[in-house]
């Protein structure tokens, strides 16, 4: 019979789901003692259980699923238990030089770690490489465009490969974003058009910023291309990322930039697009650099937890290379370089081969407890600018008098 019962908060997500679920069972075989309540959340419930609800703290939940967007918050408001003596007298193998530095650096707060990586997924370029390679596209987009058809480089070349490969009564758009406002996407996908453009979301003293010409550029394309049907799938402001990945995964797709889990998931056995899909960098305004994001999911153990040190077991056993590369049949991404070294993994879904390379290019947002309210107000900016026909340059203004006035700064 159990005698330990912990309660996780998962994030919302069939592939998440369905891993942990595995990972649960393997576990209960080896430690029958201890049963789960594993409950998905979308984002905004999850966050509040764990924060507004404070339920790391109060005991509801043993353990959490925690968004390194979520990290400073969690750790400041002393929501998750430091792992220090948990791994001291039970060390995680190869911690930490089993993953890559880009995974482990975002989780040490001074000499401090409180969370342990379970998925991760740089931002890339995601394209049907069965279409860019057709001797035929390239014919037809060569005589239309007067270049060649390949992985778009900059934006301008991403609108007109968009345009192009738009074909509604073949079921085909050039791409879609994922703009449904839950106050992550819009960030997301903001953060990559303000960097590609040489913007920035700080000033040097650490004060968040909007009214720049930068982030008025940025706020134009991501808004005019989301309402140009001629480019974009239709209804894009009602898509949160998992559902514009099940799109992408059945066929309509051209090209988007999203997670690299998406891609991984297209070259799972059974897909339509097993075979068809490649990566690329996301492409920038001419004569600036490619930009990545890296933003990925963590498990922590809540300090209310009456259950910590088999929640930390658990968490322990979740670490072993044989789970991490387990849940990649899943579409969950691993985050251990044995896995994404693999050469099983590789072979059967590519896009391993260069998720190393991404990852450790891949810029981060700002570790600041005050990231979800600047999020907050430019996921209003972002769905202001879907909705009305408002020059950018003023949403974005008003966007900075509410940053004004609650004072928010990264630094």
């Amino acid at each position: 019979m159990p005698t330990t019962r912990l309660r996780i908060a998962v994030r919302e997500f069939v592939d998440f789901e369905n891993a942990l679920a595995e990972e649960i069972e393997i576990y209960r075989k080896q430690h029958p003692e201890v049963e789960f309540e594993a409950v998905p959340l979308d984002l905004h419930k999850l966050h509040g259980e764990m924060f507004e609800k404070n339920g790391l703290r109060n005991g509801t939940w043993d353990i959490g699923y925690i968004s390194t967007d979520w990290l400073a918050e969690a750790v400041d408001e002393y929501a998750v238990e430091e792992l220090a003596s948990y791994m001291k007298q039970k060390p995680v193998a190869d911690w930490p030089q089993g993953w890559a530095r880009s995974i482990v650096e975002p989780l040490i707060f001074g000499d401090k770690l409180y969370t342990l990586p379970w998925h991760d997924g740089p931002e890339c370029l995601i394209y049907r490489k069965d279409l860019f390679e057709d001797r035929g596209e390239q014919e037809r987009f060569r005589n239309q465009y007067g270049y060649e058809l390949k992985p778009p480089s900059t934006w301008k070349q991403f609108s007109d490969m968009a345009r192009f490969f738009t074909r509604p009564a073949e079921n085909l758009y050039g791409t879609l974003f994922a703009a449904f406002p839950d106050g992550h996407n819009t960030l997301y996908d903001f953060a990559l058009q303000l960097w590609s453009r040489g913007g920035e979301f700080e000033d040097k003293d650490g004060k968040a910023v909007l009214d720049t010409p930068e982030a008025t550029a940025a706020l134009d394309f991501y808004r005019n291309t989301i309402r140009d049907t001629s480019m974009c799938y239709p209804g894009a402001a009602d898509f949160d990322s998992t559902r514009s990945g099940d799109v992408v995964l059945s066929g309509a797709i051209a090209m988007m930039v999203n997670w690299f889990g998406f891609a991984a998931r297209c070259d799972r056995p059974g897909s339509p697009l097993q075979g068809k899909i490649a990566i690329a960098p996301i492409p920038a305004d001419e004569g600036k650099p490619p930009a990545s994001l890296s933003v990925f999911w963590t498990l922590g153990i809540g300090t209310g937890s009456k259950n910590k040190q088999a929640a930390y077991d658990f968490i322990h056993f979740l670490t072993q290379p044989e789970m991490d590369l387990g849940i990649v049949k899943h579409g969950t991404v691993g985050v251990r370089l044995s896995t994404w070294r693999n050469a099983d993994v590789q072979k059967q879904i590519p896009a391993y081969a260069r998720i190393e390379e991404i990852s450790l290019g891949a810029r981060r947002l700002p570790r600041s407890r005050n990231l979800p309210a600047f999020a907050e107000i430019l996921n209003d900016v972002a769905m202001e600018a879907l909705k009305t026909e408002e020059p950018s340059a003023a949403i974005l203004a008003r966007g900075q008098q509410r940053i004004d006035v609650q004072r928010i700064a990264f630094r």
